[in-house]
């Protein structure tokens, strides 16, 4: 395992490993954890050529205080995946990526209308911006990505698709704690007491799927937003029920066969995200 920080490093390090090689590519921001790990194995198993980067991209962030308090772990990043089968860690400056102001504007409409587009203005432009670029840097043949942002698998595929990347993009499954919270790097930002509330998320995802059977979309989605708000330190940023593909509402489980209930919530001052499949 060779950890890289400028981008002629590594291609040049990609080129010594010869031509016909299947690259695969897992692109984080670090504060690695069993999810990033589950991406990880699965990129090293299917390809003869694994690359992980480590880049805490500041174009995504549309809140400068969020930025500031994403955990930044190199160190401990990098002993996880000793001995993970991993060839190249790619963790470049911000100056790397961005020797320059990236102006680039992309359209995903109507992808990047709702949810995490609509709450985090500029947001999945600035995931393009780097996702782009990251993907011109290794130049992979798989890309992976973990389902727990869902929204961003959809938008990902859609960049592919007007960028006319030759590069398969595999969507993983959610990775969850013992007791059921998703996985995610800000889950370390909380304390106990949030922490043991948090988990109501989770517990309200799927107990709503068994209420979904006999229920009606509006009434599963006011299921939900009952059990989270039981929970003093969390508050619902938005909770929809989409079609998977689209991600539109949905107004009736007869409009789509892929349906997914995404949601948002505020625990404390840390921000959490979680899906659920309803349909598929």
């Amino acid at each position: 395992m060779v950890v890289v920080k400028t981008i002629k490093e590594l291609k040049d390090l990609l080129n010594s490993f010869g031509e016909n090689r299947k690259v695969g590519f897992v692109p984080t921001m670090g504060a690695l954890h069993a999810g990033h790990v589950s991406l990880i194995e699965r990129c090293v198993n299917e390809n003869e050529v694994s690359v992980v980067s480590i880049f805490v991209n500041p174009t995504q962030f549309n809140d400068k205080k969020d930025l500031e308090k994403y955990p930044r772990t190199l160190d401990a990043d990098c002993k996880l995946l000793e001995g993970k089968g991993v060839d190249i860690i790619f963790a470049p400056a911000v100056e790397e990526m961005y020797p320059e102001e990236d102006k680039r504007v992309f359209d995903f409409s109507p992808l990047d209308k709702v949810m995490e587009g609509k709450c985090r203005p500029g947001h999945f432009n600035g995931v393009a911006q780097i996702v782009s670029k990251l993907f011109d840097a290794v130049n992979p043949d798989r890309a992976y990505f973990g389902e727990k942002d869902f929204q961003q698998v959809a938008i990902i595929k859609e960049m592919v698709h007007q960028l006319r990347y030759d590069i398969e993009i595999k969507a993983c499954p959610i990775k969850r704690e013992d007791d059921g919270l998703a996985l995610s790097s800000r889950n370390s930002l909380l304390s106990p007491e949030e922490r043991s509330q948090a988990v109501n998320i989770s517990k309200a995802l799927f107990a709503s799927k068994k209420y979904a059977d006999t229920h009606t979309v509006d009434e599963t989605k006011s299921y939900v937003e009952s059990l989270i708000a039981e929970s003093p330190l969390l508050k619902t940023e938005y909770f929809t029920i989409v079609d998977g593909d689209t991600l539109q509402d949905i107004k009736n489980w007869e409009d789509t066969d892929f349906a997914v209930g995404c949601i948002a919530v505020f625990c404390g001052n840390i921000r959490l995200i979680d899906n659920i499949k309803y349909k598929e």
